[in-house]
């Protein structure tokens, strides 16, 4: 039986949802000119006054904010409280230049850890649960995200945080906890050392897994819960616009539902800025109807993927997202072809390969290579140079067939690339662009 966390507005009818929204619409787009000098500037460059936006209806009429405006107004330009009145920053990880610092009063972070438990009670957490945060705590957002959330629903909350794996597995049996947060990749590396010291699913205590912070592809998912004996469940969030929570999978496990009593999502075109109709593949913008401290209109995530409102059969009525299907920023582009890390992941997880793969791109005399690293079973693992070679081959086969150009594929012996505890690296771009 399908569990909520808050049903009054998981499952309110659309009109509810969508009038709620338009009412904080209007509050927000206020809150923001009177308190965000460098939203009013870039509002009035647009010639737009909060008496212009009387709904969500007229979102389009508002300036979109980027990276780069949070670079440039950092740190406290878009502060949208005093600062007596914010109790917490939480930063990005691994941004190149100036860091993005988010600011949180107290409300906000009562806001963002409901939304994170949401997520827990989706993935069928109770008060009688074990609930083992393995994201990183401090300045990323998803251990305290998840630790919040947990608290909420109740969970005895064990705040592991990354790394230490020997630890993190004699927890997960002696406390015998039931759900997992953590980032895909360490999941699978968790799987991967459990299976190796004799483990199967039915002796590992866990049901489910809340994994996100970084793109992971449907064979993963299914690797991950055939090696653990769970369901693993998506979330997606961002920094800037709290954390992990913005959104959740169901029990469908076909898209994260938006918690959109705080959140608006549109699709636009990554080059036009044009607002995309529903069901059409663009860049996902979001507006924060709710955050005080930090309070983003319009924010272009990068991210490219699809909304729908197709009924889902877990009752919840909130729009849903696709997982992101790759980034209009750090897409690859190989000799004028898009290329996703997912689409490479796909193929070597459907031909048996581990999720441990290193793409690397170069340019030479002119002309993109492309280069994948790829880690072998130790039951593939041979000394015979004819089988790898085949091995090779067949994969090379598969990735010019699912990308349309052609990739050289490197095997190596297992343990070899480097594992991952945050967010595992996977693309290094040599080229000079």
């Amino acid at each position: 039986m399908e569990r909520y966390y808050q049903p009054e507005i998981e499952c309110a009818p659309v009109e509810q949802i969508k009038a709620l929204q338009d009412e904080r619409l209007v509050k927000q787009v206020k809150h923001v000119w009177d308190n965000v000098p460098y939203y009013r500037k870039k509002m009035e460059e647009k010639g737009v006054t909060p008496d212009d936006i009387k709904g969500t209806k007229d979102m389009y009429k508002l300036p979109f904010l980027t990276k780069d405006d949070l670079r440039i107004a950092y740190p406290y330009g878009l502060m949208g409280k005093p600062l007596k009145e914010c109790v917490r920053i939480q930063s990005t990880s691994g941004t190149t230049g100036k860091r993005v610092v988010a600011f949180y009063t107290q409300h906000d972070i009562d806001l963002w850890e409901d939304c994170c438990a949401r997520a827990i009670v989706a993935a069928g957490g109770t008060d009688e649960d074990v609930c083992q945060v393995s994201y990183g705590y401090g300045l990323f957002t998803g251990g305290p995200g998840l630790n919040g959330g947990s608290h909420k629903v109740g969970c005895l909350t064990v705040p592991t945080s990354s790394g230490n794996t020997e630890r993190q597995i004699m927890f997960i049996q002696d406390l015998k906890s039931t759900i997992l947060c953590c980032t895909p990749s360490y999941a699978a590396y968790l799987g991967e050392t459990m299976k190796e010291m004799g483990l199967t699913p039915d002796q590992i205590p866990l049901k489910a897994g809340i994994f996100g912070a970084e793109a992971w592809s449907e064979e993963m998912r299914q690797d991950i819960q055939n090696t653990l004996g769970i369901k693993a469940y998506d979330i997606y969030g961002l920094t800037e616009l709290s954390g992990p929570g913005v959104s959740f999978e169901c029990s469908e496990q076909s898209g994260m539902h938006i918690n959109e009593d705080h959140f608006i999502a549109e699709i636009i075109d990554p080059n036009t800025g044009e607002v995309l109709p529903e069901g059409t593949k663009g860049e996902l913008v979001f507006t924060s109807l709710t955050k005080e401290a930090f309070p983003l209109l319009r924010y272009r995530t990068r991210d490219i993927c699809v909304l729908t409102r197709k009924k889902c059969s877990c009752g919840r009525t909130f729009i849903k997202m696709a997982k992101p299907m790759g980034r209009s920023d750090d897409m690859l582009i190989i000799r004028g072809v898009n290329v996703f890390p997912s689409q490479i992941e796909a193929v070597l997880i459907a031909a048996g390969y581990p999720a441990n793969y290193q793409i690397v791109v170069d340019r030479v005399k002119n002309s993109d290579t492309l280069d994948v690293q790829v880690e072998m079973t130790p039951e593939m693992f041979a000394d015979n140079v004819g089988e790898v070679k085949k091995r090779q081959a067949a994969l090379e086969a598969g990735l010019r067939s699912m990308l349309g150009i052609s990739a050289k594929v490197v095997l190596v012996a297992p343990k070899t690339i480097a594992r991952s505890e945050g967010k595992a690296v996977r693309v290094i771009d040599k080229r000079k662009i």
